[in-house]
């Protein structure tokens, strides 16, 4: 979170990401690190201290009892997304929004790459007909029982085209009711949940139920050295592409 090559500390991408989403009132940096706390002060962020705790909802829930009392949603973006778009941002908050009977919602984007469809880091999700979410795996999901995934990529790249995947990936931005972010941080780990390594399993097993609006594009979180290395990269591209346009004018 606090790597700076490019200039600025990684979490503070995320930070700006979240203030350019136009759905959102207030953005809080949560955190149980106090040299993280230090660093997001200095540019401006305003921070909440938490416990330890063993996931990210936990952690905002904490914040949400402690500090936001009149909060109806709240959206959980993570630290290590600084390229999310503003707009990923606004539609889980609004999707959430247009579903008054729904606890949660998320994103999901189609598969485009075998690979990515065998990647058992990348969590798949499988939508009813109306976009609430039956289930999510780290496994291929649905499984295609008379033609092979291979076919139908066609190679690496699905064959059929971006809005044909039977697949979608996964995205883990979350929006909450505040009621029920509460009453689900303070729910034991469910047997599936346990299973797949997958927190979102605990809301579906309870019986809530969980909205899946579907974008074009994912984002790209950074958990690695060589992901951090490739950002800087594709900041530093950025920087020359606007130095050129502004050569330009």
């Amino acid at each position: 979170m606090l790597l700076a090559e490019t200039g600025k500390p990684l979490i503070w991408y995320a930070w700006d990401v979240a203030r350019q989403a136009s759905r959102l009132k207030e953005v809080i940096i949560a955190t149980d690190s106090p040299e993280i706390a230090d660093t997001c002060r200095n540019f401006g962020a305003r921070v909440e201290m938490t416990g330890e705790h063993v996931c990210g909802t936990d952690r905002i829930a904490e914040v949400v009892q402690k500090s936001l009392p009149d909060a109806e949603i709240v959206v959980n973006i993570q630290g290590d997304e600084p390229e999310l778009n503003p707009d990923a941002i606004d539609l889980v908050a609004k999707t959430l929004a247009d579903h008054p009977g729904v606890e949660m919602s998320t994103l999901a984007t189609p598969i485009q790459s075998l690979a990515t469809l065998n990647d058992r880091s990348c969590v798949k999700v499988v939508r009813a007909a109306d976009g609430r979410a039956l289930y999510f795996s780290r496994l291929p999901i649905p499984f295609s029982r008379d033609v092979p995934a291979e076919v139908l990529f066609g190679g690496e790249k699905i064959a059929s085209g971006y809005s044909d995947s039977p697949w979608l990936l996964h995205l883990g931005i979350y929006a909450y009711r505040r009621d029920f972010l509460i009453a689900y941080s303070q729910m034991p780990a469910s047997r599936l949940e346990r299973l797949e390594s997958l927190e979102q399993l605990r809301a579906l097993e309870c019986g809530a139920s969980i909205q899946v609006a579907v974008v074009r594009h994912r984002s790209i979180g950074i958990d690695t050295a060589d992901e951090y290395a490739r950002f800087v990269e594709r900041q530093g591209r950025g920087r020359e592409s606007a130095v050129r346009e502004e050569m330009k004018l």
